[in-house]
């Protein structure tokens, strides 16, 4: 009798062992935290419990933007430091980046002529008066850049976007006959758009594939630093309907995404308005580029919504973010976790602006940034420089950034910052076409994003900012899984394809 017994009982824990297996979800966790861990898979879970916890419960069937993709810009100096580099170091930071084991970065760019990242000031047209062009030539990129370019495409199975922004046009073709600030004179609106051709087919001709533009880097200036063009957004419209638009539709190029504005989130609410007022101004944008710049830790997700709700077909793409006006901090990981960095509007905001530019820690800003982005309706998020010096350059200003990945080239050593972390944990698990879902979320010290991929496993990525680990429960329909985040960390929790 005890037999049967002792047997009855096992076969009553198995049922339940089984019955308890099938509403478990099942996951696969990658955190990167102050703590050390950096893209660590975590394995460890606790028993479910529907009550003491909070749970973030995923909602597939509510559906937001589709996903264009992530990445960071091929500049000039980050082409020139990998040519520093030992063949070993180079191919690794490339491989880094771009392989399926790395980032597998899929949105890019590149600047068209040179911009404060350059070594120089240089054009692809030098020739004063060549209204035709006939003298344009991409030489200043064959020694650096277009060799980053190919050795990214070569490394990426997948394949990555490509789209390329100009800071300025040469000082012939400007009012003020300087590289720095001034307007592109009306006669030369059709060089101009000529120039975009150009280098299309300058570049594709090499094999490299333009998916697009920005039309103009920061149509607003940067303090009249660097190189930089101004447009209003009337200006940019009208070249873009009667010249740019026509011209690459004209030369075969008609397929070429164009966005336009290209900086702050909050100016986006007068272009928007001009740009998409009538069909004709909207015909050849696709959609909207913007940078984060006009503050460390605001989002600003009413202006994001409205230019979403303004064109809510056409894409929405934070083309540019850094950690600027900061030299970088070489291999010491807990610099990117404190609250220590300042901005340019650290030392140069209007007072009543001041509010905008605290003191922050890089590993807060992009995740924090990234993950406000997704939640309100853009599909596509670029950093700028993928490599940079100790010195936060080399720049030809002097305007100092920092870069997910430093190197010493004196030394041929590489250091990998948090920053390329946080980037990893979008590029490489949320991927070009995935969907944006809804998400419950009922801890309030979390921050959550999560999309469905095209093969249907579902990213989510929670990012914990406070100084305490928090446990929530993840749940999908009728399973769900006890998850534990560790202080100042960010997770991707990948729930595989049913």
């Amino acid at each position: 009798m005890k037999i049967k017994l002792t047997r009855y009982c096992i076969f009553l824990l198995l049922i339940t062992m089984s019955c308890s297996n099938q509403n478990m979800l099942q996951v696969s966790v990658y955190e990167t935290s102050e703590s050390g861990n950096k893209l660590t898979e975590i394995k460890s879970f606790a028993a479910p419990s529907r009550d003491s916890i909070a749970n973030v419960t995923l909602n597939p069937n509510q559906t937001f933007q589709k996903i264009t993709g992530f990445g960071g810009a091929f500049t000039e100096s980050s082409a020139y430091l990998l040519n520093k580099l030992s063949k070993e170091n180079r191919d690794e930071i490339i491989k880094a980046y771009f392989s399926r084991e790395g980032a597998n970065y899929s949105l890019t760019r590149t600047h068209m002529n040179s911009c404060d990242f350059s070594l120089s000031n240089y054009s692809y047209t030098p020739v004063a008066d060549d209204v035709n062009l006939e003298h344009f030539t991409i030489e200043e990129d064959m020694p650096d850049l277009i060799p980053m370019i190919k050795g990214a495409m070569a490394a990426s199975e997948d394949g990555f976007k490509l789209f390329a922004s100009p800071w300025t046009a040469a000082p012939w073709m400007k009012d003020n006959n300087d590289w720095v600030g001034g307007k592109l004179l009306p006669k030369y609106y059709d060089t101009w758009a000529l120039f975009f051709s150009k280098y299309t087919k300058a570049y594709e001709d090499l094999g490299i594939p333009i998916w697009g533009f920005t039309v103009e880097n920061e149509p607003h200036g940067n303090g009249n630093n660097w190189e930089s063009m101004h447009y209003s957004p009337e200006e940019m419209t009208e070249f873009v309907q009667h010249h740019l638009g026509p011209k690459l539709e004209a030369d075969g190029y008609g397929d070429k995404v164009i966005l336009g504005y290209d900086q702050n989130r909050a100016g986006i609410k007068e272009w928007v308005d001009v740009m998409y007022a009538t069909e004709e101004s909207a015909k050849y944008y696709d959609g909207t580029a913007i940078h984060w710049y006009e503050s460390t830790y605001e989002v600003f997700p009413e202006d994001l919504q409205y230019a979403h709700n303004k064109a809510p077909n056409k894409y929405l793409i934070e083309t540019e973010g850094c950690i600027d006006a900061e030299v970088p901090v070489w291999k010491d990981d807990a610099w990117y976790f404190k609250k220590e960095a300042t901005d340019w509007g650290w030392d140069w905001a209007p007072e009543d602006q001041k509010y905008l530019h605290p003191k922050y820690s890089p590993f807060n800003r992009y995740a924090r940034d990234i993950i406000g982005c997704l939640n309100n309706w853009v599909d596509g998020w670029v950093d700028w420089n993928m490599v940079l010096d100790k010195q936060g350059g080399p720049n030809w200003f002097k305007n100092w950034c920092i870069a997910p990945i430093i190197v010493d080239p004196d030394k041929d050593e590489v250091y990998y910052t948090p920053l390329y972390y946080v980037m990893v944990h979008f590029s490489k698990y949320i991927r070009p076409g995935a969907e944006v879902i809804g998400v419950n979320n009922q801890n309030e010290n979390l921050q959550i994003t999560a999309a469905k991929n095209p093969d249907g496993s579902i990213a989510v990525v929670v990012f914990n900012e406070g100084d305490e680990a928090q446990d929530f429960n993840l749940a999908l329909g009728e399973k769900l899984q006890p998850i534990t985040i560790s202080a100042r960390a960010l997770q991707t929790i990948i729930i595989p394809t049913n």
